[in-house]
């Protein structure tokens, strides 16, 4: 009698196939993706708004930027005083604890980078104060 010699089931795996798809989705994603990462250009518009009524009976604040990006804490009839970051939210979070409804006004140069004005704000959040007034001047007509 012949034996019959019995094959053995093949235990590999053929990857060609997996390889060639990801490839294609490779490229496909290698194109798509600057087209995700472009920003869209924005004209802020310049119109006049109605000015913010300050009740003098409550406390306010006013942070103030220089054109050197300095921060100032004017608070009343007291001299501006020059603080870091810290400083705002630790002056800030301070006189919260005393005056819950402290009003906080920010006054910043218009050549202020806009960072420096968000790092104020990120100060200013940090202390506790979920609204800040921003001070403008109105247009010249």
């Amino acid at each position: 009698m012949l034996l019959r010699k019995r094959r053995k089931p093949v235990a590999e795996m053929n990857v060609v196939p997996y390889i060639d798809v990801m490839l294609v989705l490779l490229i496909i994603f290698m194109v798509t993706a600057p087209m995700l990462i472009q920003g869209v250009e924005v004209d802020v518009p310049k119109v006049s708004s109605a000015p913010l009524t300050i009740d003098e009976k409550e406390q306010h604040l006013i942070v103030a930027l220089t054109k050197e990006g300095q921060a100032l804490i004017e608070r009343g009839e007291e001299e501006p005083a020059k603080v870091d970051d810290v400083g705002v939210a630790n002056y800030v979070a301070g006189i919260k604890k005393q005056q819950p409804n402290l009003q906080v006004l920010l006054r910043a140069d218009a050549d202020v980078p806009y960072g420096r004005v968000m790092s104020i704000m990120s100060s200013l959040q940090a202390a506790g104060m979920d609204s800040v007034g921003l001070i403008t001047e109105a247009p010249n007509e």
